[in-house]
């Protein structure tokens, strides 16, 4: 209840952001009508057609948004000769044929008698066509509500959420209506320009129409959007995120403190002293549910939970982009080898977050490049992510010989209780050779551990989806070409710009021409950036610097003393890794060629 309260109010506040202002003209234009039989009804549409288009698109895929693109269009013509009837009454009044018959219906010019026909669906049908135009202009909140839909798939929390947001919405345009109708009301009685209001209402939606057929509602005006909304609606953010999970890539920053006296001791295998058993008792969290979701397997014929029953069972949700999940990866290869002929099973679960991460050369490449030789079920449509429940990668699921699921474990670190949980479950299951000791590898690059002191700088996206702390000039354009201006020296830590011609989409920021820059002033170990190269696969050049000089020894392992290096595929890179710890730096990377593809920083 509480969540749905959040989203209801982050809906009202839209109206305070000047990219809902192409959508007022079509609200304000029937001021005059009573708000009950008209102005209702048409705000009821509105959310009703909002609620369901979002829905589809958080969901649906690529095939939806194609199909709301010719909604968007079928809904500028019809509210056009919607306008083109209120500023040419005289012409409308003349209009009788059946290709004009919906512009005269949503106009209803008053018969002879004076008096207007009361029609439901007329305001309900206009209110649906501005619903299809409405742009997402309100970020954080509908963002995180479109993150959770795309991974939790479609459901009717998912809807009520959307719908709540739009209801929010619609309440603060219906206080204007409200306001409008007296006000539309007192000119008429004053003024005795009822013709010429409706003639400036008919022009009012025909320049809204024109805007959002030039993008400028998700262009200019978005650029124009005031900090306060976003800053009240990530207040709002943050309450959601106390009170639900929700997705995310885990981190720990915090590694669990390693005492005597509860067992939790770090032993290598060569040290072969035996580690204790954990003192604790392992619930029934579940039963193991369906792999039949999964769209491909690696490694490996299809599995079962029928067919691995009498095996312990280790899954591990992840995505080989996400640097949590790398970090992880040699733990996890390395209880695979060690158990294996003790009876434990890995399955990776790769479970995508972009959209290229779904494509099948990408993650077999992958596995192969990572040296994961178990089993990896790839979860395309995110059906095994929803089967357990999940809400974060990395995440650990133990299932026990007899199907059960007894332990789950969410983010890095945590490995001697990850690995005792193994071996106590390969105990239960009748494995009568005790294995001594605990795993310690050293992972290497981009699989190294994190270090010792904290990351003050997270997981930020570039897409306009969800980016946040962006600082160029004018703001983001979405999915328009841009020459940005540089804006390095004017950044504040954890702020980032762009520098040159780009494309801003939905998950990523494309280079539209060689020399284009991303700066971003950090504080971390390492820095990495989720990069792909140019769309028709050919290579992108690059070269690092931080504050303004060449990396030399911080350099990371996709880069060179000199920063220079190559995006050859689409993965996460290793840009920066400084010998000195998390020091403050402004990073700053330039493409010596077009096309490059970048979708999240994250740090270490």
């Amino acid at each position: 209840m509480l969540i749905l309260l959040v989203a209801y109010l982050g809906g009202v506040l839209t109206i305070l952001s000047p990219c809902i202002l192409p959508v007022l003209p079509f609200v304000f234009a029937r001021a005059d009508r009573p708000f009950r039989s008209h102005g209702l009804p048409m705000l009821l549409g509105m959310a009703l057609a909002f609620a369901a288009v979002a829905t589809l698109a958080a969901v649906g895929g690529g095939w939806i948004v194609t199909l709301n693109e010719y909604g968007r269009y079928a809904a500028l013509a019809m509210l056009a000769l919607f306008g083109a009837t209120l500023l040419f009454p005289a012409v409308a009044d003349r209009m009788s044929r059946p290709l004009v018959a919906l512009g005269l219906r949503l106009s209803e010019p008053r018969g002879q008698a004076g008096a207007a026909t009361a029609s439901v669906f007329s305001p309900l049908l206009l209110g649906v066509g501005t619903g299809l135009l409405w742009a997402p202009c309100a970020g954080p909140i509908l963002g995180l509500i479109l993150t959770g839909a795309a991974l939790n798939g479609a459901s009717v929390g998912t809807s009520l959420l959307l719908l709540a947001y739009a209801a929010g919405a619609c309440t603060s345009l219906a206080a204007a209506l409200l306001f409008g109708g007296r006000l539309f009301a007192a000119m008429k009685r004053s003024l005795h320009t009822g013709e010429w209001v409706r003639r400036a209402a008919g022009a009012a939606v025909l320049v809204g129409v024109g805007a959002i057929a030039l993008g400028l509602d998700t262009g200019l005006l978005a650029r124009l959007s005031v900090g306060t909304t976003s800053q009240l609606e990530q207040a709002l953010v943050e309450k959601i995120k106390k009170d639900t999970p929700q997705p995310s890539r885990e981190s720990l920053a915090e590694p669990v403190a390693l005492r005597e006296d509860t067992g939790l001791v770090r032993v290598s295998e060569k040290e072969d002293r035996p580690a204790p058993v954990p003192a604790r008792a392992l619930k029934v969290e579940g039963n193991f549910p369906s792999l039949a979701g999964a769209t491909e397997w690696i490694n490996t014929a299809p599995l079962t939970p029928a067919a691995l029953r009498g095996k312990v069972v280790l899954v591990d949700f992840w995505t080989y982009s996400c640097i949590n999940c790398l970090r992880t990866l040699p733990y996890v290869r390395a209880w695979a080898e060690k158990y294996r002929d003790a009876g434990l099973v890995v399955i990776g679960v790769h479970t995508p977050e972009f959209a290229f991460e779904k494509r099948s050369a990408n993650v077999r490449k992958a596995t192969k490049d990572l040296g994961i030789d178990f089993p990896v079920a790839m979860d395309n449509e995110l059906a095994i992510w929803r089967g357990f429940d999940n809400r974060a990668w990395p995440a650990f699921y133990f299932i026990d010989a007899e199907g059960r699921i007894r332990h789950h474990q969410f983010g890095e670190n945590r490995y001697d209780k990850a690995e005792l949980v193994i071996q106590q479950l390969l105990a239960e299951a009748g494995q009568k050779t005790r294995i001594a000791g605990l795993v310690a590898p050293l992972g290497q690059g981009t699989q190294a551990a994190p270090g010792t002191e904290p990351a003050l700088s997270g997981e930020t996206y570039l897409g306009h989806e969800r980016a946040h702390g962006f600082a160029s000039p004018g703001g983001i354009v979405r999915d328009h070409a841009k020459v940005y201006q540089p804006a390095s020296s004017l950044l504040r830590t954890n702020q980032w710009a762009l520098a040159g011609d780009w494309t801003v989409e939905a998950e990523r920021a494309v280079l539209n021409g060689a020399g284009g820059r991303i700066a971003y002033r950090f504080q971390a170990r390492d820095l990495h950036l989720v990069l792909g190269p140019a769309a028709n696969g050919k290579p992108v050049r690059f070269r690092v610097r931080v504050d303004g000089k060449p990396p030399l020894g911080d350099h990371g392992s996709d880069t060179d003393a000199q920063g220079y290096g190559v995006i050859d595929a689409q993965k996460l890179y290793q840009l920066v890794r400084q010998a000195a710890g998390a020091k403050e730096r402004l990073f700053e990377i330039e493409f010596l060629d077009a096309g490059a593809q970048a979708y999240a920083f994250t740090f270490g």
